[in-house]
């Protein structure tokens, strides 16, 4: 049971890195990594979301939501607006510049998602991702955090 548990978290690892490592590879194009998608996917649905609410979302700390947030801000793909009453806070919004590539993006990550599953029925993918919502649910807890 041990080999099969460390399999499991060893296959998990995999995964993710894999589909990093294409990510970086197509979000290239963009001047993106697979690091700072997230980032602009939080923003698309929750415009005006401060460093702190993106960092809570993401899972990162709050030095790496800044750098990740710099860095798009020099690609012109988000910027930030003064919060009233907190001179130290800011509100996050995305460009005319990143919304027309957005989705683009979304293209892309789409056919990855195909091209991962293609041998999967229609039901093995909802099982799939039923039951990795259940795992990422229960990982929370590994961190002491809740969603």
């Amino acid at each position: 049971m041990e080999i099969e548990n460390m399999h499991f978290i060893m296959l998990n690892n995999k995964i993710f890195r894999n589909n990093q490592i294409h990510l970086d590879k197509v979000l290239k194009k963009f001047d993106l990594s697979s690091g700072s998608m997230p980032y602009l996917f939080i923003l698309e649905k929750c415009e005006g979301s401060s460093l702190h609410e993106l960092s809570r979302k993401i899972g990162n700390d709050k030095a790496m939501t800044t750098r990740t947030i710099k860095r798009l801000i020099e690609l012109d793909y988000v910027y930030k607006v003064g919060k009233e009453g907190d001179c130290r806070a800011y509100q996050l919004y995305l460009t005319e510049k990143v919304k027309d590539v957005l989705p683009q993006i979304h293209g892309e990550i789409q056919e990855m998602v195909n091209l991962i599953t293609e041998d999967l029925s229609q039901e093995e993918k909802e099982v799939t991702l039923a039951s990795m919502r259940k795992i990422f649910m229960r990982t929370l807890q590994l961190r002491g955090e809740e969603e």
